[in-house]
């Protein structure tokens, strides 16, 4: 056994059968309450606990029963939503449980309520015995339900933080700026006549911006897909701005397959142009460089532009964050920066935020990190 697994004693042994059963259970659970799910987490539980048989229970149907106790199935159910009801666990004795059947070995069943995000009844678990529920058999159920329940909770928080994800996303796609989309469609329409083929293109450059920034699948996306949709976005801005528009990239190739979030550069690059350099005289720089930094990714956008002040930055970012902001004033750029920040800190932990330098008239530069990992994956911070 040690040459094995490296468990020496039996109680090193029975911990171990513990934990990876636990973590079997673990996983469905955390995929959330459905009859799929539950089916695959029953039996599992069922070890944990130790009955005969064992059943999970949402607040309106049995959604499976693993072992004994299958035609007990609607008292069971009745007796779950009871407790579900009351939020108190409670034991089944023989008579309560009605059978008549002679050959029925069920003696006895404790039901006990899954409490989900924010201690919310979400269903119960039910412990079906051979006899008499035993404290211990009683105990044991209590303890497993309390812990189903935390990765329920678990489960749901994991479906908030993607539904807030893609709220975010949505979010950042309504910033799109009415007054980009009617400069971009001026400046096409402006070579019609004159460059007919450099109208064709921008068209083409627009149409594949659109497509990608609305993009109905994906929270993630590569740094390389990203660059791309923020290179057509300066090509169209280019045909407005003409010379007064300047771009230096500085990219390593070795961190274009880097995953990041789904438009979390691109807005950065757009608040560049439409806040710092649309209203500066004369020529103005934008500067993308990302550099390999080991496990990490680390990204500047920086520009030359008229600058921010500091103090109005971070009191706009703490009063718009989640806002949608009017993507006609500098709110948007707050809420822009806000977003991206918070979907950072969301996906790879509080260590990843963004990084802003700027300063009334000095320009604006916003660095971030991404590490080198699968997403959902997060960084010890």
């Amino acid at each position: 056994l040690r040459g094995r697994r490296g468990i020496a004693t039996p109680g090193q042994r029975a911990t171990y059968e513990v934990l990876h059963t636990a973590g079997l259970a673990a996983e469905p659970l955390r995929a959330g309450l459905n009859p799929t799910n539950a089916a695959k987490a029953a039996r599992h539980l069922r070890t944990l606990v130790g009955a005969e048989g064992l059943a999970l229970i949402d607040t309106d149907e049995l959604l499976a029963l693993d072992g004994r106790g299958a035609h007990h199935g609607e008292q069971l159910r009745a007796a779950a939503q009871k407790v579900v009801a009351s939020e108190r666990s409670t034991v089944l004795a023989e008579s309560e449980l009605g059978c008549d059947r002679l050959d029925c070995p069920v003696r006895g069943a404790v039901v006990a309520p899954l409490a989900g995000a924010e201690g919310r009844i979400v269903g119960a678990l039910v412990a079906v015995t051979d006899g008499v529920p035993a404290p211990g058999l009683v105990q044991a159920t209590l303890e497993t339900a309390h812990w189903a329940g935390s990765q329920l909770a678990l489960a749901e928080l994991d479906s908030s933080r993607e539904r807030l994800a893609r709220a975010e996303v949505r979010a950042l796609r309504a910033q799109i700026s009415p007054h980009f989309i009617y400069n971009a469609l001026t400046a096409i329409g402006s070579f019609v006549r004159t460059d007919p083929e450099r109208a064709r293109e921008l068209i083409l450059e627009f149409a594949e911006f659109t497509r990608y920034s609305f993009r109905a699948h994906g929270e993630f996306t590569t740094l390389a897909e990203e660059l791309r949709s923020i290179d057509r976005y300066l090509t169209i801005e280019r045909a407005r701005f003409g010379d007064r528009l300047q771009v230096r990239l500085q990219i390593a190739p070795e961190v274009l397959p880097v995953t990041l979030p789904f438009l979390c550069l691109q807005p950065l690059v757009e608040n560049a142009v439409r806040h710092g350099l649309s209203r500066k005289p004369g020529t103005g720089m934008v500067s993308i460089e990302a550099r390999d930094a080991g496990a990490e990714c680390h990204i500047t956008v920086e520009d030359d532009g008229v600058g921010m002040d500091p103090g109005t930055l971070t009191a706009g970012i703490a009063e718009l964050a989640g806002a949608t902001g009017d993507p006609g004033d500098d709110s948007g750029q707050h809420v822009g920066l806000s977003n991206v920040d918070e979907r950072l800190r969301s996906v790879f932990g509080n260590g990843f935020g963004l990084v802003v330098e700027t300063d009334l008239g000095s320009g604006t530069k916003v660095s971030m990190r991404v590490p080198k990992f699968h997403p959902g994956v997060r960084a010890s911070s």
